[in-house]
């Protein structure tokens, strides 16, 4: 008994040390691809017949292939490059806002093989919404449907990590209604993940646009609504009820009017009509030689948004501050002021800078969400994710 007891204890630590070389090649192939089996030895500090092995196996299960030949420094022999196969699977990033619903299909590797972006039906109730974005996201992925492994869905709101609910969605209050959740699990028919859309928009960044060579780093998307995602090391932050980087809700104008009623195009337009200012648009706001009851209401904007960058800063010191949204639109010019105001009341300020992906960066980070959940699955380290997949 003491022998079986042995053996298989000793069966279990072959295995698990197999799942762990194999877990080290795919992802050393996601962080340089393509890349020679000596490659991979060398950046592991696996031996190369191990390596060998395990790349063998993966073949075998069609994961990765050999994909061309170079001559290596070793005598003029050639090294097969190695690289995963990227259309074996596909996630699905969708950004769910009140206007327009944004997707993206990306293969294996983060290569976006499909965009699409559509009028949001807001009237729709719960269930109905969530069947629209089915369809939707099934007309994207066309024959590719079958080799969708997730979907990532980001919301206007908070998102419990607890319990999965949605609060604090009032441009489109569909999404915290239980049966739109139901339904789109039921008729998407994969994994579904839920976040808030500022999150994924910071993750979309983090891997692809203005953040790209940063660690720590926060996302403020100014439009219909007010949005924050904090990241530290790579990691975006959450609390248990969704609510880390919500500021919108802080209370800093007259009788603790909140700050997204300050800085949000409704909240600009609201605010002008309260003054008796005519206001075409929230862009009107932003416009050059406008006139002093306009430059009064840009003075309001410009101290509300002082105060959120202020708490943005404050929160998790990142290195840079990424503006999305239609607001953030009109900013370009006023970033580096903005800079200085944080400087002269924090001897510091982040580097401000605009979105590179624009009205797509929420979908591609859902994307990237979804691919972490593929890249989970083949058995790589939660550690290794924030560096994946290689922009």
């Amino acid at each position: 008994m003491f022998c079986l007891t042995l053996l298989t204890i000793a069966r279990n630590m072959v295995q698990d040390t197999r799942e762990l070389n194999r877990a080290a090649v795919i992802t050393e192939l996601l962080r340089s691809r393509p890349i020679s089996r000596t490659q991979i030895a060398a950046a592991t500090a696996i031996s190369a017949a191990t390596v060998s092995r395990a790349v063998d196996l993966l073949i075998t299960e069609g994961l990765i292939r050999e994909v061309s030949a170079v001559v290596s420094e070793n005598r003029g022999r050639r090294a097969m490059l190695l690289d995963l196969v990227a259309d074996r699977s596909y996630v699905v990033g969708v950004d769910l806002g009140a206007s327009n619903t944004r997707l993206v299909i990306a293969n294996l590797v983060g290569a976006r093989v499909e965009e699409r972006e559509r009028p949001t039906p807001a009237s729709l109730p719960p269930a109905a919404l969530a069947e629209w974005i089915a369809h939707e996201v099934r007309l994207a992925a066309g024959d590719r449907w079958d080799l969708i492994r997730f979907a990532c869905i980001g919301l206007p709101g908070s998102v419990s990590r607890e319990d999965g609910t949605v609060t604090n969605a009032p441009n489109l209050i569909q999404v915290e209604d239980r049966r739109f959740l139901d339904a789109l699990e039921k008729h998407l028919g994969v994994p579904v993940e839920i976040d808030n859309d500022s999150n994924y928009a910071l993750l979309g960044e983090l891997r692809f646009g203005a953040a790209v060579t940063h660690t720590t780093a926060a996302m403020l998307t100014l439009g219909a609504g007010l949005g924050a995602g904090l990241a530290i090391d790579g990691a975006i932050l959450h609390g248990r009820h969704g609510l880390v980087g919500e500021f919108g809700h802080l209370p800093v104008g007259p009788l603790g009017t909140r700050l997204e009623h300050m800085v949000t195009g409704p909240g600009i337009v609201r605010r002008a009509l309260e003054a008796g200012v005519m206001l075409g648009g929230p862009a009107d706001l932003f416009a050059a030689n406008a006139s002093s009851a306009v430059e009064a209401l840009r003075g309001q904007f410009d101290h509300a948004l002082h105060i959120v960058l202020t708490a943005i800063t404050v929160s998790c010191e990142p290195e840079i501050i990424v503006l999305g949204g239609g607001i953030a639109k009109s900013l370009a010019s006023s970033l580096s002021r903005y800079e200085d105001a944080l400087r002269q009341n924090l001897h510091s300020s982040p580097h401000l800078v605009l979105s590179e992906l624009g009205d797509m960066s929420g979908a591609i980070g859902a994307s990237v969400a979804g691919l972490h959940r593929a890249y989970r699955e083949l058995g790589v380290a939660p550690d290794a994710l924030s560096a994946l997949p290689s922009a």
